[in-house]
């Protein structure tokens, strides 16, 4: 809510939502007073960050994670495609979507929180089939993961998959997005320099915050974890995380920027199958982070199969769908000594 010559309705809404003075609230078009303080007033928002300070104050935030694959996939089934379908004028006998190619459509056709972009990708293919009923005089079109693309073009959406080789100076962590979770690799790259370090992937100011922490803490153990105490003077550092495009920013990954730059300074590579996250501090201590939950679907369907976590999330497993919970080993650290422990591999040489 903008102001503008207009008017400010944020000002208003300051009166309105205030219960020490709702109770007699004078309208400036009507002119009369209105008791609002029996009222509920319930509003919702994309992005808290948005909403001025005083007015955010008043109300109690209720956050709603987005839907999970499987919830989506379940929407799809039951709410979604039915209803799709009557509004196109078919049977169920007439379109039959495989579970695969939902999944397909759900990862790579969608990105959002919700669902109302995978319904209107739902009423294309009901009307591209329609279509093809009608044209071809088929009884049934069955729409599986190869016919996703005739009917809808080519993916527009990729999502992250786990490294299919033991990388040296590469780790997997786990994103949370407003879209969901998403895996993040991170790179180093060493060369002969003076010890500059160099943040690319447009990375937002908490995470490079974190990596200055990591890359200060391995300086500080640099003797304990058998790498060159000088190297800070002998190297320059860069860290990229890949997909330049997309925005990131946050603390979680922390443990993952430390542990790929051990593994770049100490040649042991890291286990392709672990993917972690974990915000770090200056002595080494893993703290807890948020999406939990939405961070281990995506590792799921990534192909990870061991999560490291931080110890103090333990709570949060409880949110994670059993069957995902079955597929994947989770690791609780509190030091990034344990870290490093689980995720490196003993080096080749």
């Amino acid at each position: 809510m903008a102001s503008d010559f207009r008017g400010d309705p944020s000002s208003a809404m300051l009166e309105v939502l205030d219960p020490e003075q709702n109770h007699s609230y004078s309208d400036h078009f009507i002119e009369e007073p209105y008791d609002l303080s029996k009222v509920m007033f319930i509003a919702t928002a994309n992005n808290l960050q948005t909403i001025p300070g005083p007015l955010l104050d008043r109300m109690e935030v209720i956050s709603i994670a987005g839907y999970t694959e499987l919830e989506k996939l379940h929407i799809s089934k039951e709410h979604l495609l039915p209803r799709q379908l009557k509004e196109n004028g078919l049977s169920k006998g007439q379109l039959q979507i495989r579970d695969e190619a939902i999944l397909k459509l759900i990862r790579m056709y969608t990105r959002e929180a919700g669902v109302r972009n995978l319904e209107r990708q739902f009423a294309s293919i009901c009307r591209k089939a329609a279509k093809i009923i009608v044209a071809e005089e088929k009884k049934r079109v069955v729409v599986t993961e190869k016919k996703l693309d005739e009917l809808l073009g080519k993916p527009r959406f990729r999502y992250g998959q786990a490294e299919v080789d033991d990388q040296i100076g590469a780790a997997t962590g786990l994103a949370y997005t407003q879209a969901g979770g998403d895996t993040l690799s991170i790179e180093i790259s060493l060369s002969k320099g003076t010890g500059k370090l160099t943040l690319t992937g447009k990375l937002g100011d908490v995470m490079k915050e974190s990596a200055q922490a990591a890359f200060s803490y391995i300086r500080s153990r640099a003797d304990e974890l058998e790498i060159e105490p000088d190297f800070h003077e002998k190297y320059d550092v860069h860290i990229h995380v890949p997909e330049g495009a997309t925005p990131k920013d946050g603390p979680s990954a922390g443990i993952t920027m430390a542990t790929a730059l051990v593994s770049a300074l100490t040649e042991r590579p890291v286990r392709k199958e672990v993917g972690m996250t974990g915000e770090i501090t200056l002595r080494g201590r893993v703290l807890p982070i948020g999406g939990l939950k939405e961070k281990s679907l995506s590792a799921h369907r990534a192909g990870l199969t061991t999560i490291i976590m931080p110890a103090e999330n333990d709570k949060d497993l409880e949110e994670i769908p059993e069957s995902v919970r079955e597929g994947l080993t989770f690791i609780k650290v509190k030091h990034l000594d344990e870290v490093l422990e689980h995720a490196l591999l003993p080096n080749k040489q």
